[in-house]
C-alpha cells in the first residue's frame, strides 16, 4: 500500500485514547520502520499508557504529546494512521493537508460505524450526534479524500473486530483492505498486574455520556456486589462522584491502575469473571484472554435486567 515518497519516512500514528494508542503498538509491529506517535493528551491515562506500551518494547520512535493539530509532525510524515477519523480535526487536517497514505486503527465501536460510513451506508459522522453544517461538509470531504486514497490503494483498515459479511463484501467492492489482529503484541509482552481478586466488574462512561442514569448505575454495581465481592475497574472518563458512590458500595473494591483493561486484564494469572455492561471492551477482552478460561458476561441495559 505505501508509495515510494510515504516510505521514505517512518508513518506517524495520530492517536487521542488509549484505545487507539493500543491499536498503533499493534500496528506498529507490521511496519517496516519504528513509528512516530502523536499523542493528544486526553486524560492522565494517555502518557500512562504511553510509557507502559514502551517499557514493553512497542516499536515507537517518539511519542510526542499534542494539543489541537499536529500540523508539523502530520506534514513531516505523510503516512498516517488514525485512531478516530470523525473527529472535527482530523476531517479539518485532511481537507487542508491530506496524507498520501492512510490506515483507520480502532477506536472501539466506532470501527464498525466509520466503515458504515465509507461503505455510505451512512452518512460520514458518529451514530446519535449531530454536526454543525461545517463538519457535515468537511466530513463529505473527508470520505471523498479518504476513497481517492482507497482508488489508489492507499487506504487500508487495521482491526481486531468483525464486520460481518455484507460490510466486507461493500468495502472490497472499495478497494479498502482490512488487516485483523487479535492483540497478539499486547498478549505476547503481556506481564502480571496484581489484580485483588478474579471478579472483576468493568466501569462505564454510559453515566457520563448521559446514556445511563446514575441511579441506575449504582443499582447494578450493587446487584452484582450482592452475589459476591468484585474489583471495580473505573472508566477513564467516569466522574470523582461516580467513583465515590460505587466505593461506598459493600463488597466493592476499586482497583485502579492508570492503564486500559486490555493491558491490565492481558496479565492475568488465573481465569477470570468479567462483568460488563455493553461496551466494545466485550470483544477486545475476548481477543485478550483467548485460552485463559476466564469468562466475560454482559448485563443487557434492559431496565428490567438491573434489580
Amino acid at each position: 500500500m505505501r508509495s515510494a515518497d510515504t516510505a521514505q519516512s517512518p508513518a506517524i500514528a495520530w492517536v487521542e485514547s488509549p484505545l487507539q494508542l493500543v491499536a498503533a503498538a499493534e500496528w506498529a509491529e507490521t511496519q517496516p520502520h519504528r513509528i512516530v506517535v502523536a499523542l493528544r493528551i486526553t486524560s492522565p491515562q494517555m502518557p500512562a499508557t504511553a510509557a507502559e506500551l514502551l517499557s514493553r518494547g512497542a516499536r515507537f520512535a517518539e511519542c510526542v504529546p499534542y494539543f489541537g493539530i499536529p500540523w508539523q509532525l502530520l506534514s513531516r510524515h505523510r503516512s498516517w494512521a488514525v485512531g478516530d477519523a470523525f473527529s472535527g480535526q482530523f476531517r479539518l487536517a485532511a481537507a487542508v493537508r491530506p496524507p498520501q497514505s492512510l490506515t483507520l486503527l480502532d477506536d472501539g465501536s466506532q470501527a464498525t460505524a466509520i466503515v458504515d460510513a465509507l461503505v455510505g451506508r451512512t452518512s460520514f459522522g458518529r451514530p446519535h450526534q449531530r454536526d454543525s453544517a461545517a463538519l457535515t461538509t468537511l466530513g463529505i470531504l473527508a470520505r471523498d479524500r479518504m476513497l481517492a486514497l482507497a482508488a489508489r490503494d492507499r487506504l487500508e483498515i487495521a482491526t481486531a473486530f468483525e464486520f460481518g459479511a455484507v460490510r466486507t463484501v461493500l468495502l472490497s467492492d472499495q478497494r479498502i483492505p482490512v488487516t485483523s489482529h487479535r492483540f497478539d503484541w499486547v498478549r505476547r509482552t503481556a506481564r502480571p498486574i496484581a489484580v485483588p481478586g478474579n471478579r472483576v466488574l468493568l466501569g462505564s462512561a454510559l453515566p457520563t455520556d448521559g446514556r445511563m442514569p446514575v441511579d441506575r448505575y449504582l443499582r447494578w454495581v450493587r446487584s452484582e456486589a450482592a452475589d459476591a465481592p468484585l474489583i471495580y475497574l473505573p472508566h477513564r472518563r467516569e466522574t470523582a462522584a461516580v467513583r465515590e458512590a460505587v466505593a461506598a458500595i459493600a463488597g466493592v473494591r476499586i482497583f485502579d491502575s492508570g492503564l486500559p483493561v486490555e493491558l491490565v486484564l492481558a496479565g492475568a494469572q488465573e481465569p477470570l469473571e468479567v462483568i460488563t455492561l455493553p461496551t466494545s471492551a466485550r470483544t477486545t477482552l475476548t481477543h485478550i484472554l483467548e485460552g485463559t478460561g476466564s469468562s466475560i458476561r454482559t448485563r443487557s441495559l434492559h431496565r428490567e435486567s438491573i434489580r
